[in-house]
């Protein structure tokens, strides 16, 4: 992408054989990827696809039932693993915001980072002020989540992954739960990311962010990788039928009801998949 910072092909996120079940649904089935460092995948698909699934299973928010996982070279799965360790240098921003609704933008962005790094009050405010200032929120350090609006709670969010230094960022559908008029500033903080050179595994439903800002997009359907390639092949012109259906209905939901022969996917508002 122009003006990316450059890729060095160090593996950043290693997905080797990844089964998830949830007693006797299998959400995951054998699921390959790597993610090289400064690289910006994106994974697309219908609601139930196993996409929040796959990416909690990379900080093992979700257990694997099988195959391994590494982020920078150190396995997740394996048991012996300092998870906590690993964890500090994952990001992950989720769906719903998840900030502390008693304490302040600067509060929420410094907690983590005196109780988990023992930085002192000084270093984590000024750690704290400086990415509330990567995200446009400068002027909002003192507000509580109440006052904030949707899009910039999410902003707030991602400005507190960003405070602990993280080596990549994990998101899980960061704008789903935004009116549309909110969406545009916090995926503009996901460019200045992504053109900064942060490593990103992105689930998302917004195909514009997909096929203009992604290196590659996997588009996956019950459990399993479809496809997989650059975006101006897989958002643009895909080879797999199941994707061409999906995509026709996520981008004109009522010519896709027309389509002959493919299964109807969810709609990307649905709610997560996995047990309640």
């Amino acid at each position: 992408m122009a003006g990316r910072s450059p890729q060095d092909g160090t593996a950043a996120i290693e997905i080797e054989g990844l089964r998830k079940s949830f007693g006797a649904l299998e959400v995951l089935r054998g699921i390959d990827i790597t993610v090289r460092r400064g690289e910006v995948v994106c994974v697309i698909g219908p609601s139930g696809s196993g996409k929040s699934t796959l990416l909690r299973c990379v900080n093992l928010l979700e257990e694997p039932t099988s195959g391994r996982v590494r982020v920078a070279g150190t396995e997740v799965t394996d048991p012996e693993v300092d998870i906590d360790r690993v964890r500090r240098r994952i990001g992950m921003v989720f769906q719903a915001f998840n900030l502390f609704p008693h304490l302040t933008a600067l509060g929420n962005l410094t907690i983590a980072q005196r109780r988990v790094l023992g930085r002192g009050k000084a270093e984590a405010e000024e750690v704290a002020r400086r990415n509330l200032r990567r995200v446009g929120l400068t002027e909002k350090a003192d507000s509580y989540p109440a006052q904030l609006s949707g899009g910039q709670q999410q902003r707030v969010a991602i400005a507190r992954a960003l405070s602990m230094g993280p080596e990549l960022m994990l998101f899980d559908e960061p704008t789903s739960a935004l009116d549309p008029e909110l969406v545009g500033d916090v995926l503009a903080v996901m460019r200045a990311l992504a053109d900064e050179g942060m490593t990103m595994l992105v689930v998302t439903h917004e195909m514009s962010f997909a096929r203009e800002v992604a290196d590659r997009v996997i588009f996956m359907d019950g459990g399993v990788v479809v496809e997989e390639g650059p975006p101006e092949r897989v958002v643009v012109d895909p080879s797999h039928a199941r994707t061409r259906a999906f995509l026709a209905r996520v981008l004109d939901p009522a010519a896709a009801d027309v389509l002959e022969g493919s299964p109807a996917p969810e709609s990307p508002s649905a709610p997560l998949e996995g047990p309640p």
